[in-house]
């Protein structure tokens, strides 16, 4: 298997239907806070997902990006259901899952798996790496032909790691192994979805192209689903066939890759990008856009749309009414928008674009000397 990544010009489009497999409206996870002494009261909420839409297709490889805390890992965990969600719904081939019991969510666990952010954590370091991938077999009441060991052996030689590790524990391996141990546990139920939660972030940079590759082969030879969650632009340009941007709770813009990379229509969606080094292009010749003060507070968001505290284009009507998310002239099909002043489809600028007035001020100095 090669390290290196490839051009996302060579990756497999990957059996993506038209049919949906999950579909997702409107989620919503407000978590509550209490204060108050000796009687706690709820006094507020974060609201870490605030009705967020998405759909990803049979077979479809899906990127949700953005900015740490922006509800990312959050929105995994709803549609895994490890969360219960405040407000919205989650269908599944068509089953609305939102709020099904345990007995009505064991015939959909097993199709719906999830690879967690920390290899460190997320492996029983008291179980060995057999136990750990036959577990869920075990819980599901799954005998595969040829018993459930011959079936771990097998499942170990596709993430590329050797059979006879199968007695081995967790702290024997390498941060990589033990990501691909956990990739191995995520296909023994044969899922149709698999909720990807940065499953490469706590890894080392060489490491990281072999486990991307890794499951880019594992989508395209077993026609999984992939929810891919991730900050990395350049990963997630890489693996996914579609990408959503997510700020503060909000999807922000959808589409297809290649809109996306090279058409953004929502500032914040060009903001990201700018800051995407590129191999070959000096720094001098790079256009930059840099975001003035920090991500508002999820307890309390700015009202209307959530990034004009920081954004070049804002106007009154930002402030007083919240941008729908839909499709704009110009657009193709399935690239969607939720911004009143849309940038103009393409990626390119004249001079950079400085909207801390700090650092505005630093640049004219500097000029001047």
């Amino acid at each position: 298997m090669s390290d290196n990544l490839t051009l996302p010009e060579q990756q497999g489009t990957a059996a993506t239907s038209s049919e949906t497999l999950l579909e997702v409206k409107g989620l919503t996870k407000h978590f509550p806070i209490f204060g108050g002494f000796p009687i706690k009261r709820k006094v507020g909420a974060v609201q870490a997902v605030d009705g967020i839409d998405l759909t990803v297709g049979y077979g479809e490889s899906v990127g949700l990006v953005g900015e740490s805390g922006c509800g990312k890992s959050t929105t995994g965990r709803l549609i895994t259901r490890l969360l219960e969600p405040t407000a919205g719904s989650i269908t599944y081939a068509g089953q609305d899952i939102t709020h099904a019991s345990r007995r009505q969510l064991a015939p959909v666990r097993s199709e719906i798996q999830m690879i967690f952010q920390d290899p460190y954590s997320s492996l029983n370091p008291r179980q060995t790496v057999g136990t750990i991938i036959k577990s869920p077999m075990e819980v599901n009441g799954i005998e595969p032909e040829g018993g459930r060991e011959k079936k771990v052996r097998e499942l170990l030689e596709l993430v590329g790691l050797n059979p006879e590790h199968y007695n081995r524990f967790p702290h024997e391996f390498s941060g990589g192994q033990r990501q691909r141990i956990g990739v191995a546990r995520a296909l023994a139920l044969n899922p149709k979805l698999i909720v990807a939660d940065e499953p490469v972030s706590a890894l080392d940079v060489s490491i990281q192209a072999q486990v991307v590759n890794l499951l880019q082969e594992v989508q395209k030879e077993l026609g999984i689903a992939f929810l891919f969650i991730a900050h990395d632009l350049a990963i997630v340009r890489h693996f996914s066939q579609r990408v959503a941007v997510m700020y503060l709770g909000k999807v922000v813009e959808v589409g297809d890759r290649e809109s996306i990379y090279n058409r953004p229509r929502h500032p914040y969606t060009h903001a990201l990008l700018s800051a995407v080094p590129e191999v070959g292009i000096e720094d001098e010749d790079r256009e930059r856009i840099r975001l003035a003060g920090d991500v508002p507070s999820p307890i309390s968001p700015p009202s209307g749309c959530r990034f004009r505290t920081r954004c070049w284009k804002a106007q009154d009507k930002c402030a007083s009414e919240e941008p729908p998310l839909v499709q704009l002239s110009g657009n193709r099909d399935g690239h969607l928008t939720a911004c009143h002043f849309p940038e103009d489809p393409t990626t390119q600028r004249d001079e950079d674009v400085v909207l801390d007035p700090a650092l505005k001020v630093l640049e004219e100095h500097a000029s001047e000397d």
